[in-house]
């Protein structure tokens, strides 16, 4: 491990909690690996490990595998976390008991972390929107709200501005804010050679800059939750304060058990903000707070529509799903969604000001004789859980997912789900002697395989 920059440690000697020897000893260690379970897909997984204590279902793992060589990993059953960032689960649920009909905004989504715990927390009438501005950490994100299968999670490529023109619609806004990165120097040594003073003072005013430009969207009385992989106070108690400064706002507190080993730090102007060192918990430097909007603002007028349910379409894709209630319908020239009715509205009012790079479900596309189901539904909670289905061991799932030729039993022509250990991974047709494998190019394992008896 290199030395850690002194300039960092200087100013870290006026920080709550801060323990200079203890904490570089910290950083000659490698990071824990973490997973976070999905609750129905994973609920069953890592039974014996340690778990995350500000986490259900957030488990320690003694090693790290090769996630790549796991066909549940592709399935969307675990989601590999940083234990700390899991915190934002014990903020939600502190604050927010009840979390029905709730509009979400994750900021600064990617790769999706806090999206996959804020969906396993919603029911499905609230509605939580994901977004990136970045094109290529878009489309990670994108791939990993497909893995955990909620259709009332829809992804957008936005800057923070545009959401402004929603304003007062949302309830909820996690900015998980770009930063100088301090926090992950033990798993990532090039964040080490990016840091300087310069750089946090340039990531301070960036964040502001997010927070200012979001700030019309959260509706008065709603929690804006931010947060940073950072120890430096100029991007966490001075960001504190700022907000409190510029914003009528009233900063929030959760109780945390001190076994945690969590620092509860205070700013000048009396919020409260929660600082994990990697020499007192398992886990990675990072920091949270919560604050109360209070100001009033513009109200967001219901946009006027027709109501949407395409027959034709739900006719040719239905029996890919439960039996929920959807809107059926063609989102654009090439691509068939179904939504929960009681987001409607919001599809109206969301596609006039923000780019909707995922809208509920994918169900695939028409052909002239049969409907193509889309990858989406193979890993989606709503897809009917009896569709044909052909079960796979390890092996053969992940040859599937490389791509490669797999021998399983002759299968009657048709449509058939690939699963393992039940779980969806996607779609072959079988044409009678042979079959096609409709798994997305982009999705497939690169990487070589272990070699097996049959392949």
């Amino acid at each position: 491990m290199k030395e850690l920059p002194r300039e960092l440690l200087e100013d870290l000697q006026r920080v709550k909690g801060f323990d200079e020897g203890p904490f570089i000893e910290a950083h000659r260690h490698a990071a824990s690996t973490s997973v976070r379970l999905h609750p129905i897909k994973g609920a069953s997984l890592f039974r014996d490990e340690e778990r995350v204590p500000w986490c259900g279902t957030g488990r320690y793992l003694p090693h790290r595998p090769v996630f790549t060589l796991d066909p549940l990993f592709h399935a969307g059953a675990y989601y590999v976390q940083e234990a700390s960032s899991m915190f934002l689960e014990h903020l939600i649920r502190s604050l927010l008991p009840d979390r029905n009909n709730l509009r979400v905004l994750d900021l600064c989504a990617a790769p999706g972390g806090k999206s996959t715990l804020l969906a396993s927390l919603l029911d499905d009438s609230s509605l939580l929107i994901s977004n990136e501005v970045i094109r290529t950490r878009a489309s990670i994100l994108e791939e990993n709200v497909i893995r955990w299968g909620y259709t009332n999670n829809w992804v957008t490529g936005n800057d923070p501005r545009d959401f402004a023109e929603l304003p007062g619609y949302f309830d909820l806004i996690v900015v998980d804010a770009p930063c100088s990165g301090s926090g992950l120097f033990r798993k990532d040594e090039r964040a080490m050679d990016e840091w300087s003073e310069a750089n946090v003072a340039l990531c301070s005013q960036r964040q502001q800059r997010i927070l200012a430009d979001v700030w019309p969207a959260l509706k008065q009385d709603g929690i804006l939750i931010y947060a940073t992989c950072s120890y430096s106070p100029q991007e966490d108690e001075e960001m504190l304060d700022w907000l409190m400064k510029s914003f009528d706002i009233v900063p929030l507190e959760v109780t945390v058990p001190g076994s945690w080993g969590i620092v509860t730090a205070s700013s000048d102007h009396g919020s409260k903000g929660y600082r994990f060192f990697p020499d007192k918990v398992k886990g990675e430097g990072f920091f949270i707070a919560a604050f109360q909007k209070k100001e009033t603002g513009a109200t967001l007028r219901q946009p006027k529509f027709k109501a949407v349910n395409d027959k034709m379409t739900q006719q040719q894709a239905a029996h890919l799903l439960n039996d929920k209630q959807y809107l059926f319908f063609q989102a654009d020239k090439e691509t068939y969604n179904a939504i929960y009715p009681q987001h409607e509205a919001d599809w109206h009012l969301l596609k006039e000001a923000v780019y909707l790079r995922k809208l509920g479900l994918n169900i695939g596309n028409p052909s002239q004789k049969e409907w193509l189901p889309s990858h989406d539904t193979a890993l989606s909670l709503d897809r009917n859980k009896a569709l044909p289905a052909i079960e796979l061991n390890k092996d053969q799932a992940l040859h599937f997912m490389k791509k490669e030729e797999i021998s399983i039993p002759a299968l009657a022509k048709g449509w058939y789900l690939v699963t393992f250990e039940g779980a969806g991974l996607g779609w072959i047709k079988s044409i009678g002697t042979r079959f096609n494998n409709y798994l997305p190019k982009h999705w497939r394992i690169r990487m070589d395989l272990p070699p097996t008896d049959w392949a």
